[in-house]
């Protein structure tokens, strides 16, 4: 089926609360992610569909969430907030020419999917919308987002495979993700892998991105008790203006669905290339910090240049736990990825 948005149409959400049916958690997650037991269903939600387009003429889908970000921030919410825009264990679909806004939570969330292309979208929420992501792949593989620009409160995209131990137990992967010529702004990261990335994240690229006024351009990031793997993952072709911090690789990132998370279940980061990235008023380079006893390995840098914020000198790069390479970065990295005999790892990639 096909649902056509003309010239001008508008979908609007209620925002009586009491109108949203619950469902289950995903089994990935084991229960809602921001409120234990179940959750809102999604505004426009499908499960077990194929060959599905959402299109039009750039109408628009709007979430009027402004409801749900105060009952966020008044820790009135029951249950976890719904997403504008879920597709579950489904395969070809695509999304395209329609502007999504003001989501209640994630905007656009396909999980368990496979054949997935989402283009020449628009996303807008207020920068201090709560967890408003644009794009999120969750469990998905052979994902095509590309030409869009999205504005929001949280990561543009975040490509996830699942929650601690229940998605280590699902173990379904998100790979083949490609997402190229975004644009976009945000208090959070521009393109990020993570922070629930239990089931695995392989096999991805992001290139020609533009990121303005972003709290950090690429993140990718993780946890003790997270397991799973991040690994073949590559930015190319990066741009970001006026930004807090311009790579962050991060070991530390993101809470627990509940205390049966097992503290030696860690994720194994390897393979992660960063080439061609080019930065203007950026606070802090970069930050590469693994973790003591699953440390991130094959971390490789080439082509990057970072410039600071006019005044005092700007931090410089914070490494620990990690090794890799680098190749003409400025301002230069730290030294875990500058000795030479660590080269060979990333000659493939740099």
């Amino acid at each position: 089926m096909t649902l056509y948005l003309a010239r001008g149409a508008v979908i609007k959400a209620t925002q009586d609360s009491s109108n949203w049916p619950l469902i289950a958690p995903l089994p990935s997650y084991g229960r809602g992610r921001e409120r234990p037991g179940g959750r809102y269903i999604s505004f426009i939600h499908g499960d077990g569909l194929s060959d599905v387009v959402i299109t039009g003429e750039n109408g628009t889908i709007d979430g009027q969430g402004d409801v749900w970000w105060s009952m966020w921030r008044q820790r009135t919410l029951k249950f976890t907030r719904p997403n504008l825009v879920e597709i579950v264990n489904s395969r070809s679909i695509i999304i395209s020419n329609v502007i999504f806004k003001n989501s209640p939570f994630w905007n656009i969330h396909p999980v368990y999917c496979s054949d997935v292309v989402i283009q020449f979208v628009t996303i807008l929420a207020p920068r201090d919308s709560p967890n408003t992501d644009g794009i999120d792949p969750d469990s998905s593989s052979n994902v095509c987002i590309e030409d869009s620009f999205i504005s929001t409160g949280d990561d543009l995209v975040a490509v996830k495979s699942g929650w601690d131990e229940y998605g280590i137990a699902y173990g379904r992967p998100s790979s083949g993700i490609t997402i190229r010529r975004v644009t976009g702004s945000s208090p959070f990261a521009g393109i990020a892998v993570g922070s629930e990335t239990s089931g695995g994240v392989e096999n991805v690229l992001a290139e020609n991105i533009n990121l303005s006024n972003m709290g950090v351009g690429i993140h990718v990031k993780t946890n003790i008790g997270r397991g799973g793997f991040i690994r073949n993952i590559t930015f190319s072709d990066v741009y970001v203006e006026n930004v807090r911090t311009g790579i962050k690789i991060a070991g530390d990132v993101g809470d627990h669905p509940d205390d049966k998370f097992n503290p030696n279940a860690l994720p194994v980061v390897k393979g992660i290339t960063l080439k061609s990235v080019w930065g203007e008023k950026v606070q802090q380079p970069g930050s590469i910090q693994g973790l003591k006893n699953s440390p991130f390995t094959g971390i490789c840098l080439s082509n990057i240049n970072l410039h600071g914020v006019s005044g005092p000198r700007s931090t410089p790069w914070k490494c620990s736990d990690v090794s890799g390479a680098a190749l003409e970065v400025s301002p230069w990295p730290c030294s875990e990825l500058t000795a030479t005999h660590q080269a060979a790892t990333c000659s493939d990639h740099i």
